[in-house]
């Protein structure tokens, strides 16, 4: 069996412009805070990368949407002016289609990836293991209320 290639994908130009497109619309550029946005060339490429096992899931998405975009505006998603499109992704989030969940979720992962994103958030641009990351003591006595419940479970 061959080996895959990065720039082998299964999905079609016209699934990768209308996937592009909306994250473009879920994660905008932001000038003021100097970070890209998720469809930068390089979130996108990490995007499509990640999604690739997940093809027939996230097509079935983009193809719910595309048929949204071309119901409402006779055209295709990526030709939607940025309010259309961002109406139209928010529209898609909350329907709860298949697909959505897996999509959101791979798009997050691929942006707070990228190293200009976390150093914008004042983050190192490194993994979080085996070094791992301080985190500031909470209130301890937050749990206090759980403590004087006492057991709520059986032994076994």
């Amino acid at each position: 069996m061959p080996e895959t290639i990065a720039t082998d994908t299964p999905f079609t130009r016209d699934e990768q412009r209308t996937l592009l497109a909306l994250v473009g619309a879920v994660i905008p550029a932001s000038p003021e805070l100097d970070v890209p946005g998720a469809d930068d060339a390089g979130i996108a490429a990490d995007i499509l990368a990640t999604a690739r096992p997940y093809h027939a899931t996230v097509a079935n998405a983009l193809k719910h949407l595309e048929s949204k975009a071309a119901e409402r505006h006779d055209t295709a998603y990526a030709d939607l002016d940025a309010a259309s499109r961002a109406e139209l992704a928010g529209e898609l989030s909350r329907s709860r289609f298949a697909g959505v969940g897996t999509l959101v979720t791979i798009t997050v992962q691929c942006y707070y990836r990228d190293d200009r994103v976390m150093q914008s958030l004042g983050m190192a641009p490194r993994p979080p293991h085996p070094d791992g990351f301080d985190i500031p003591q909470g209130d301890w006595s937050l749990l206090d209320p759980v403590r004087r419940r006492g057991k709520i479970y059986k032994d076994v």
